[in-house]
Formats: structure tokens, C-alpha cells, sequence
């Protein structure tokens, strides 16, 4: 089936389908491209090509990372499940700072094609926003991108000149999101991975209409395994469900809260210890970065370990002494 989206608006100059390819040719043969533009033509080329497929390396939330096809068809129809979602328009500008090497970069570039956004294309950095003061209607960001221009001079100023911000691929401290609540525009955080074509639920988490759990986007719904992970229905990408290593609590068919990974439980004298609902109950009392891991321990399988960056701190039990820890949650 031919692709019917091939023509592409970039830095605001149209490109139809009979101008792209050889726009793209003339600039991967520049002795002067970075390699970062090497791979955004590249893959408009592979996008606009004859093949119905587009091969991709899976981050491993499902399992042992590995190469699977995605097709147009179903990528087109994620494009155009965020655009609905939103309400995005022809001629909105849309900022491309994420690498294209992944998933979430290449969605970026097939959501111009499919909606019609101007798309703007910048180096993949940790601080996209350096340097530019433009507004756009719609970018995707890690959160480490989001933290580095949260600490920057005019933050507040320049990530509310983004109309729409999605964040996605790691989870968003509580630090960080207090700090986003109070901008005035639409900031989700994302839920997805490589095999549902990026995102299939988001959270907003900011504003007056803030969601504590992750919300399924149109025509998508949730179950779950004996596990408590998360199983996705996605018709849209494909007839089969995905099942994932995510733990969470489930809402309703059409909402969760994410609690932790599967493959991170700890076992602790066959008592089953998630690690992030420790983490997060920490982080509110101790400043410092942290994070729980399971030790060996000859006695309980795996005790649990707290590691935290910076210098020892002497009342560290007394910090705990404050914790709301269950039985078998406080770190050894």
C-alpha cells in the first residue's frame, strides 16, 4: 500500500514528495553534516520509501531488547491518535530535539508528515532550549532535558512558550514535577515504549486539571497478569496485546498508576519489595539522589540496600525513624 504522507514542512519551507528525496540526497552528500542530520535524512528518506515497514530496536519493557518491524500504517495512526489528543493543527510548529536513532525521534519527524506540522529540527542536546527563544505549539523531551532548563535563567519563560510538552522515557522526580505545575501550558508525562509506537497513555501534571494516573488515549485499553504488570490493547497498532514488566495499580480499563518494574522486585525473605515504592517514599524525607537495590544476604536471599550520593550522613537512622516504612520495607 503506498504511504500517503511524503511531503514535509521543515523550518517552515514546504517539501513536496517530488522535492524531499532530492533534498535530502543533496544534503546527506554535505561534507559538513553532523551526524545528527545525517540521521534525520536518513530517515525521511526510509519514511518516504516503498517498504510498509520501519525497523526499530525495542528499549526492553517487554522483554530482552531486540529489533522488531513497525508499520507505516500503524505509525501514521499513533501520529494521528497524539494529534487528536492534542489538538494539534496544519502549520503548528513542532520542535525536534529528541535523536532520531530512537523511537520517540522518529515519531517526532512521522507526526509532521502525517499532521502537517512545521517541524523545526535542532541537535539533540541536554539542554534543547539553549540559545532559542521561539515558541512552539508541540515538543517531546526526556527528563533530564527538562530538569537541565528548569535550572537555566528565564526557565518559566521559555518552557511556557511551548503550547504542548510531552516528556517521556524515565520516570519525572517529584522534585521535578512541583516545579512544572504552576507553567501555564499543557505538560504530560508519557507512558509507552518502542513496541506501542511511543506513547498509548499520558498524565498531565500540571495546571488545575492535574491526573494522578496515566490516562489510555483513544481506542486503548488496560489489563492485567498474574504479575499485576500491565497489559495493553492497542488495535490500532496491533491485534495482539503487549504485555510489559510494569507493575501497576489499575484504575480502570482506561487508567493506571504506574508502581514499578517487574524486573527490579526484590526478594527479601520471600517477602516481594518493590523498590520504587520505597524510593519514592524516601526521596520526600532526604535530598541527596538515591536508589534501592537487593544485596545477596546467606540469611534473606537479597536484603535491601540503600545508596545514597554524597558524603555520609550520621542521622540517617533518625531520617528513618520518620519514614512511614511497612515491615519489611526499611533498608538494612
Amino acid at each position: 500500500m503506498r504511504n500517503p504522507h511524503t511531503s514535509l514542512s521543515l523550518n517552515s519551507k514546504q517539501y513536496p514528495e517530488s522535492e524531499l528525496a532530492n533534498f535530502c540526497l543533496s544534503k546527506l552528500a554535505s561534507s559538513f553534516l553532523q551526524p545528527w542530520e545525517h540521521n534525520l535524512y536518513n530517515f525521511i528518506l526510509q519514511w518516504i520509501s516503498d517498504k510498509g515497514f520501519v525497523k526499530v530496536k525495542t528499549s526492553g519493557s517487554t522483554g530482552k531488547p531486540k529489533e522488531i518491524k513497525l508499520s507505516k500504517k500503524a505509525m501514521a495512526a499513533s501520529a494521528k491518535l497524539t494529534g487528536g489528543f492534542l489538538k494539534l493543527q496544519k502549520g503548528n510548529k513542532a520542535l525536534l530535539c529528541l535523536p532520531v536513532d530512537f523511537i520517540a525521534g522518529k515519531m517526532m519527524i512521522i507526526r509532521a508528515f502525517v499532521l502537517g506540522l512545521d517541524l523545526v529540527p535542532v541537535e539533540p542536546s541536554g539542554n534543547p532550549l539553549k540559545g532559542i527563544n521561539e515558541g512552539f505549539d508541540f515538543a517531546a523531551m526526556t527528563p533530564l532535558q527538562v530538569f537541565n532548563i528548569m535550572n537555566e535563567k528565564n526557565r518559566i519563560d521559555k518552557l511556557n512558550k511551548i503550547e504542548n510538552l510531552i516528556i517521556g522515557g524515565g520516570e519525572i522526580s517529584p522534585e521535578l514535577e512541583s516545579k512544572l505545575a504552576p507553567l501555564n501550558n499543557n505538560i504530560f508525562h508519557t507512558y509507552g515504549m518502542t513496541e506501542t509506537i511511543t506513547h498509548i497513555a499520558l498524565r498531565k501534571i500540571n495546571g488545575k486539571n492535574k491526573d494522578e494516573g496515566f490516562m489510555a488515549m483513544k481506542n486503548v485499553w488496560f489489563e492485567q497478569d498474574e504479575r499485576d504488570c500491565l497489559i495493553i490493547h492497542a488495535p490500532h497498532i496491533s491485534n495482539e496485546k503487549t504485555i510489559t514488566n510494569d507493575i501497576v495499580k489499575l484504575k480502570s480499563k482506561t487508567e493506571f498508576e504506574f508502581i514499578g518494574r517487574y524486573d527490579n522486585v526484590i526478594n527479601s525473605g520471600g517477602i516481594k519489595i518493590i523498590p520504587e515504592i520505597i524510593e519514592k517514599k524516601l526521596r520526600a524525607f532526604i535530598d541527596q539522589r538515591l536508589f534501592i537495590y537487593g544485596k545477596s544476604d546467606e540469611k534473606l536471599g537479597q536484603k535491601i540496600v540503600l545508596v545514597i550520593e554524597g558524603k555520609p550522613d550520621n542521622q540517617i537512622e533518625t531520617i528513618f525513624e520518620n519514614i512511614p516504612f511497612s515491615k519489611f520495607e526499611k533498608p538494612r
